[in-house]
């Protein structure tokens, strides 16, 4: 590899063969070089899991017929750590992970397996960041979130990242009004397992449950967003409460 562009890592949680990380190593390849790591199949909703009781392996191959690519038995964090140990010849300038199909805002953050991959990115010292698209088929517009991916990449590669920040991108299907900082909606999931039987009488239990919005402000990324908006939110990996800790510092326990 020639050192004269970046170099972009890429990777998601959908899958190498997801039709949004090659959206996204297109915007990527305007910028630098491109090298994608991704699952070899779906790992969507697996956080920031990492694999330990198996090995991992990377099978070489080229993605969108253009960009090298390595598919990976692991979750999106393991690829990361792979491709920054192991698979590129040298460390990357930036790490974009999606185009995730979904909306990644509000409290999908926490269990989001693309927003993880840019988190461990940014643990390993890379700018990093995560890009979404709210419409869930894999047929879905994706040129929205391009251009927000677009625009917040030029913006990173021009100014950096203060350490420990993550951005996290959410886009409409198709067009967008504008793009705007944001917040992470207060927001969460009202769940329950659904009793069922298979075909030798067996019990499973089948994870059921609606999305629930707590948060009526307007500077958040979910309503942004239901605006017509994209979407930036800063992220940080630090989950210490320091107004609880500054409080409860001096108590006795």
């Amino acid at each position: 590899m020639s050192n004269s562009k970046p170099l972009i890592l890429v990777c998601n949680d959908d899958g190498i063969f997801s039709p949004g990380i090659k959206a996204l190593a297109e915007v990527a390849s305007e910028f630098g070089e491109v090298v994608v790591v991704a699952p070899d199949r779906q790992q969507s909703a697996v956080g920031h899991a990492i694999t330990m009781s198996v090995p991992l392996r990377a099978n070489e191959m080229t993605v969108a017929k253009k960009y090298k690519g390595f598919a990976v038995n692991g979750t999106p964090a393991d690829c990361v750590k792979l491709a920054h140990g192991n698979l590129l010849d040298r460390k990357p300038d930036l790490v974009l992970s999606g185009i995730n199909h979904g909306s990644n805002a509000g409290i999908n953050i926490l269990y989001s397996g693309t927003v993880s991959a840019a988190t461990e990115g940014t643990i390993l010292g890379y700018p990093s960041i995560a890009v979404s698209c709210t419409a869930y088929p894999e047929q879905a517009d994706l040129k929205g979130a391009q251009e927000a991916a677009r625009r917040v990449v030029k913006f990173v590669l021009d100014k950096g990242l203060p350490k420990g920040v993550t951005l996290n991108v959410n886009a409409p299907e198709g067009e967008f009004k504008g793009i705007q900082w944001s917040r992470m909606a207060d927001s969460r999931y009202v769940e329950e397992y659904e009793d069922r039987v298979d075909p030798f009488n067996r019990a499973y239990y089948w994870l059921t449950g609606q999305f629930e919005l707590l948060d009526e402000g307007n500077d958040s990324d979910i309503h942004i967003l239901n605006e017509g908006n994209a979407t930036v939110t800063p992220i940080q990996y630090d989950l210490t409460d320091y107004n609880l800790l500054k409080e409860f510092g001096e108590e006795d326990l």
